[in-house]
Formats: C-alpha cells, structure tokens, sequence
C-alpha cells in the first residue's frame, strides 16, 4: 500500500487539474508550476478522505495511526489552501460541506493514480502491491463475486480487494462514475446500458425458487411452472426492489401466491425459509448457498433471468483493476450464453 506522507502531488496537466480545480478557483492554470507551500499534499488528501470514510475526525486518526490534533491542523491548511470549508462540525458530529462533497470523487481519484504510480513503479522493480475496490449488488455479490475474487486471490495473492454493498444498479454505477469504486457489479432484467462506462456482460441468473421445506409438494423434477406457486407463502424483498418488480412479473399470470414477508436484509432469506416461513423466488446465485442448508431449488418456468454485468469507467484502470477485468472477462467467457 502506497505511504501517502511519502508522497507530494503537484498538479501537472489540464485533465487532472480539472479533477479537482471544477469547484475551486484556487487551482487555475497559473498553478500548474507551483512550488513549496502552493503544492497541493496528497497526504492532504489521504487524510480527508479517511474523514469521509471513517465519518469523523476521531476514527480517522485512530485508523490512520496519526494524532488527532495533526489531523485536525492538516484539514485546516487544506481548507485555507482551497479557501473553503470542507467540514461543518457541531460537537462531535462531523458532516461534509457541499465543497467537500464536491471534493470527494475527484480526490479518490488523484489518490488511486498515485497509488497506480506506485504500482507501476513497484512492477517494475518485479514486485506485486496494490489493492482493487469494487462496488456490488447483493445477488451478484454472491456469484459471480466470488468466484472471481477467487480466481484473482490465486492469481495475484499480493493484491487486495475491498467490496462495498448496494442495493441498486444506479448506486453501483454513480459508486463507479465518482471513483468511490473501479469496478461495479450489476444486476438488471435485462442489458446493462452505462453510457460512458465500460460494461462487460458476464451471466444471466435465471430465477429460482428456493423450497420450503415444510411445504415441499412439487416433485421430483428441477423446474416449476409458476402457476404451480397458487396457494404458496413467498418471502420476498420490499416493493420498489429490483427483485421484488421481477418477482411480481414471473407472478402476473394471475398465480393465487402471497408475500407473508418482506426482508430488505438478504442475508435473512435462506434462515426464513429453511424455518418454514415461506418459500423465496431469488436468482440461481443463491443455489449453492441454498444447498449448503440442505435445501433444494427449481427454476421457475417460464424463464425470467438477471442479466449480470461488470462495468468500470473507460480510462486506463490501476493495474490491479485491470488484473480482476481480466478474471472477469474470462469468467464471461466460460458463463455469458
């Protein structure tokens, strides 16, 4: 992981000035040879953002490892540099600014191509580092996230990977256009359209239902008319989710089936149906882990699928950004039918 007190970014051309200087008149063309205390401290940057992410000046410095004073007086030189306010404190609540909003995307992208520098420099001197972070629907987030961190921890175990969660595709997407993430991991009912991004398409999860096993009377086989589901208990997420609209669909034929419970916490799906709730109507990503609680799953007929895609933004990725698009791309290549 690349030292950021070790480090001094200068702004050095119109692209990355326009990262940072769109909402600040500080940063002009006149800055692009500044020296000494007019150098913007990527140090600076580092120390906002572990603000941002820790949500206060107290866990910062904890995580960091920096006194909490230095960081408070770091914040403070930022914002005279900028000439503006990045933080409104009120006793010991911290919330950004609309100008520290602004800040945000454009400062973890200066971070990451510091760290892509880094990388660069590191591989070239025949040594491995860095880490990719990823941003990932909850279906999706089970297959085919983690086969593909799999494949990419055996491939390159020096690197890391951190995956934030969301619960729609547009969160994903805005995640990966802001820099907040590289990668996004969506799930659509049908093809993923990001102008301006890249879209790798890797699967299509046709939906399943996941059986109760108290009320197990559809047979042998591995497949269930939704018109066999009249009379059935279903655990579903809440309305306005993407799964709940596809849920609804595979039932508009009029199926007599009624939604006893509505969980917006996926993890608390399988528990539901394993203790005889009801039974679920979820993407064929669940299958396995259904399995591992002894219970069984059919695909619903007729078909409706989760087209599953990554997508990353259109500019040269970290090198280990690029690394896990390579996993994706070939796990496409052996799934995307």
């Amino acid at each position: 992981m690349t030292t950021l007190s070790t480090l001094k970014y200068h702004v050095q051309d119109a692209d990355t000035l326009a990262l940072i200087g769109f909402a600040y008149e500080c940063f002009t063309p006149s800055c692009l040879d500044c020296e000494g205390e007019d150098a913007l401290d990527a140090r600076q940057l580092g120390y906002f953002l572990a603000i941002v992410d820790h949500g206060g000046f107290g866990k910062a410095a904890e995580h960091i490892h920096v006194a909490q004073p230095s960081l408070s007086q770091s914040i403070a030189t930022l914002e005279r540099e900028l000439g503006v306010t990045l933080f409104h404190r009120s006793g010991r609540r911290t919330r950004l600014s609309p100008a520290g909003e602004d800040l945000v995307g454009p400062a973890r992208r200066v971070i990451r191509e510091l760290d892509s520098a880094a990388a660069a420099m590191n591989a070239v001197r025949g040594l491995r580092s860095g880490h990719v972070d990823i941003s990932s629907m909850p279906s999706p987030g089970i297959e085919p996230l983690t086969s593909m961190v799999a494949a990419f921890c055996v491939r390159y175990p020096e690197l890391t990977v951190h995956v934030d969660g969301a619960f729609t595709a547009e969160e994903v997407i805005n995640a990966v256009r802001s820099g907040t993430a590289e990668i996004g991991l969506v799930g659509t009912s049908a093809p993923t359209l990001t102008p301006g991004l890249v879209s790798i398409p890797l699967e299509r999860q046709p939906l399943i239902l996941i059986v109760n096993p108290a009320d197990d009377h559809f047979g042998d086989g591995t497949t269930v008319d939704a018109s066999e589901l009249g009379g059935s208990r279903l655990i579903a997420s809440p309305r306005g989710s993407l799964m709940r609209s596809m849920v609804d669909d595979a039932l508009a034929t009029g199926v007599d089936a009624s939604v006893v419970v509505e969980v917006a916490h996926r993890t608390s799906i399988l528990p539901l149906v394993h203790s005889g709730v009801g039974h679920a109507v979820m993407p064929s990503s669940w299958a396995d882990s259904a399995a591992l609680w002894g219970m069984r799953t059919l695909t619903i007929q007729p078909v409706s699928q989760l087209h599953v895609a990554a997508v990353a933004r259109s500019e040269q990725p970290t090198p280990a950004a690029s690394a896990f698009l390579e996993i994706a791309k070939e796990y496409a290549a052996t799934h995307d039918s």
